[in-house]
């Protein structure tokens, strides 16, 4: 079971702010486990956080900004997309100011310094939340869509269509998140010169230079005009004929732009709050869509926030029915697992498959069959003893007793025809033979039944 990572020890990073034109520090610090991302403004008075999640975005127009009440930090994303591409579930971030340093537009800094202090093992597990069908968000004004379809892993894909002659259509993808670091994370912003008036005008970009970005000038204007901009950019003069990328270090690739569309939707996925196992395709990606995408797939989790195992019938068992049996004293009628599909040192998938023979349906009830509760209970309790005895020597030589069974919640009936899914966790290491779990079942994608309970095991005479 792969655990919550979160960061050895602290760095920090020096640079103007891209829109206040603030000099800035960022530091990212260890956090404990289950505290996501959050940012925190040392620079204000309290030293407020905001909890990086979606539903803190406030304005989308040029990068994410979060805030909190009053408190704002805008300029996120490169940073977010590091931690999220690199595996680091927990982090606090700090900052003395409204915004994230610009440095050189994308998150080339912020990977190598998270590879210099390292990454930690914490012991919680990480709960990603896998796409079990297509999830789409569309804007039909400005025809952007992302979709997010069925994957094993995690893989995106960004297609752009730009009003340029350079930069008309592109795409890029990334296949594995492992490679990020050299394939997305040195992809700078972009920006068109056309647009560059228009965002002064707005009082953004204040710290925008041809260091932190890969600048398009292809639209000719007057030398004059362009003269303004460059003194108003505090940049050398260039000659308004020369059409084409003006910044003076070149593409690291031909699509870098559509590259860093890809890399500012991993940092928008970043507010989902878990690690996600699907792909997604993105057509013409922006913040805007982004977000809208974000807040979408924290709706579908909070929907599902237990997510059942995924059974694929065609595999063959862990546990087949007959090493259940010799792990197990229960036999007809109580015996309520037929198999186990998954096994690691703290959990446990096993499957039942109700039919209508079942003995309990005659009383329970003949007009309407029920499973009971109380074998519901039961049959999460089986596979919990199966995780556990797992675990010992001679395991046929030792039966398994309730001691305790708490928060009890059923959720929906169970009837004949049902495949029930059984997933049964460790509280905590087995001690003196005493053992705490957690354990929950499914039909389908619904949770119908759930409960804590303490068991004994105790060896035989």
């Amino acid at each position: 079971m792969l655990k919550q990572k979160t960061l050895k020890g602290s760095f920090s990073l020096f640079g103007k702010g891209l829109h206040t034109g603030l000099s800035l520090t960022v530091t990212f610090n260890p956090a404990s486990e289950n505290t996501g991302y959050k940012i925190q403004r040392i620079d204000l008075e309290g030293q407020p956080i905001i909890d990086a999640v979606a539903e803190k975005v406030v304005d989308t127009q040029r990068g994410t900004v979060l805030a909190s009440d009053d408190v704002r930090v805008s300029t996120v994303e490169h940073g977010l997309a590091a931690l999220y591409a690199l595996g680091i579930d927990n982090c606090l971030i700090q900052v003395n100011g409204p915004e994230f340093p610009i440095l050189d537009g994308s998150s080339a800094m912020y990977v190598e310094k998270i590879l210099q202090v390292g990454v930690v093992d914490q012991n919680a597990p990480k709960d990603y939340y896998i796409i079990r069908h297509k999830i789409e968000v569309k804007d039909d004004k400005s025809g952007s869509c992302i979709t997010i379809l069925p994957d094993d892993d995690f893989s995106i894909t960004a297609m752009c269509s730009f009003e340029s002659k350079f930069i008309n259509s592109q795409f890029a993808t990334l296949d594995n998140i492992n490679k990020f670091a050299e394939e997305i994370a040195p992809a700078r912003t972009f920006v068109f010169v056309r647009d560059i008036e228009p965002l002064l005008k707005a009082n953004l970009i204040k710290g925008g230079d041809m260091d932190n970005a890969i600048v398009i000038y292809e639209k000719q204007t007057t030398q004059e005009r362009l003269d303004q901009l460059a003194d108003l950019l505090k940049v050398p003069h260039m000659d308004a004929t020369h059409m084409g990328y003006i910044q003076p270090k070149p593409l690291v690739w031909d699509n870098e732009c559509t590259r860093h569309k890809l890399l500012d939707i991993i940092g928008d996925m970043a507010l989902i709050g878990k690690p996600i196992k699907g792909r997604i395709i993105a057509t013409r990606p922006g913040h805007t869509i982004n977000n809208k995408f974000a807040r979408l797939m924290r709706r579908e989790i909070r929907k599902h926030e237990i997510q059942a195992p995924i059974y694929d019938p065609n595999e063959a068992p862990v546990m087949d029915n007959i090493r259940i049996r010799e792990l197990l004293p229960h036999r007809y009628p109580m015996q309520l697992v037929d198999k186990v599909i998954a096994l690691g040192p703290t959990s446990i998938v096993g499957v039942k498959n109700v039919t209508s023979n079942e003995p309990f349906f005659t009383g329970h009830f003949p007009q309407e069959p029920v499973m009971p509760g109380v074998l519901m209970i039961e049959a999460m309790a089986q596979c919990g003893g199966l995780l556990v005895l797992n675990t010992v020597d001679e395991p046929e030589r030792w039966s398994t007793y309730f001691m305790k069974i708490d928060d009890v919640k059923f959720r929906l009936k169970v009837v004949p025809g049902d495949t029930l899914l059984f997933r049964v966790e460790l509280l905590q290491p087995l001690r003196h033979g005493i053992s705490s779990m957690k354990g929950y079942m499914f039909v389908g994608d619904h949770v119908v039944a759930e409960a804590t309970f303490t068991a004994q095991i105790v060896k035989n005479k």
